[in-house]
């Protein structure tokens, strides 16, 4: 399975049209689990930084569909995102220049060769380590570029299914992943090597969540690898699963879990 052929399927729309991509990026708010936890925590944590405009790194920011979340519901807070794709970014900062939002810098930059001193306030980094082969290099450029207090926030498959590989034999669904996830324990040992010594993880992706991301994103990413005519069903799929899918995810967000195929990490310098 390969996401990004899919990926650049809705990258060539949104292009097109600044409300295509406000429109895709409510879409990604609403669909990705993830994206539920992410935005909680965002709006639990950058409350707390002291600093009068907080500087934020979007490590490995895709769409931007993060650095756009911050810029409006936070717009004192400096935005560097930051990734590999050169198109994506590209597409982004024409973007927000439309839109008015003048306090994000978008950059091409390698995660493993940043080398950033005690710049920012809080890194986010969603579903990237994963990608990574020196995920420990990276942690320790992390933790440079925070400032003394700053947060660091990683979301990442774990390793009980998160890549829907559930032993050694599997095979990640998601071909692009170098690891199949992390397990807290993991991610905890490699922060203390890397210099933090304060962090807390939770996981996600329930019982519902898992089941959720399985018939909201799984099973129509396996139609659209197939052939993209089915794009042209996706909403008459969606027209009939979409009140479950949604009602899963908000049962996920409202359960204690034990263990999950998700898993997020909150570390302070």
């Amino acid at each position: 399975m390969h996401y990004d052929p899919v990926k650049n399927i809705f990258a060539r729309f949104i292009k097109s049209n600044p409300t295509f991509r406000k429109i895709f990026y409510s879409l990604l708010n609403l669909f990705f689990l993830r994206s539920w936890y992410i935005r909680k925590v965002l709006k639990e944590i950058i409350p707390k930084i002291t600093t009068e405009t907080p500087e934020i790194l979007d490590a490995g920011t895709g769409f931007g569909q993060y650095a756009y979340f911050i810029a409006r519901k936070f717009p004192n807070t400096k935005i560097t995102a930051v990734d590999i794709k050169e198109d994506y970014l590209n597409d982004a900062s024409d973007f927000f220049k439309k839109a008015n939002l003048r306090n994000v810098y978008f950059k091409i930059d390698d995660l493993t060769k940043i080398n950033y001193e005690q710049k920012f306030d809080l890194i986010l980094c969603v579903d990237v380590m994963e990608h990574i082969e020196d995920d420990l290099s990276v942690l320790k450029n992390f933790y440079r570029a925070l400032k003394s207090g700053g947060y660091l926030i990683i979301n990442t498959p774990s390793v009980y299914g998160g890549s829907d590989a559930h032993n050694e034999k599997d095979v990640s669904f998601i071909g692009e992943h170098f690891r199949t996830g992390y397990s807290k324990e993991d991610m905890f040992e490699k922060l203390k090597q890397a210099g933090f010594n304060t962090f807390s993880g939770f996981y996600t992706y329930g019982f519902w969540g898992d089941k959720a991301w399985r018939i909201g994103i799984k099973y129509p990413m396996l139609l659209l690898n197939l052939s993209k005519l089915f794009l042209l069903i996706l909403p008459i799929y969606y027209l009939f699963t979409l009140p479950f899918f949604i009602l899963m995810n908000l049962i996920d967000t409202k359960s204690k879990i034990e263990i999950g195929t998700g898993l997020i990490v909150i570390s302070r310098k």
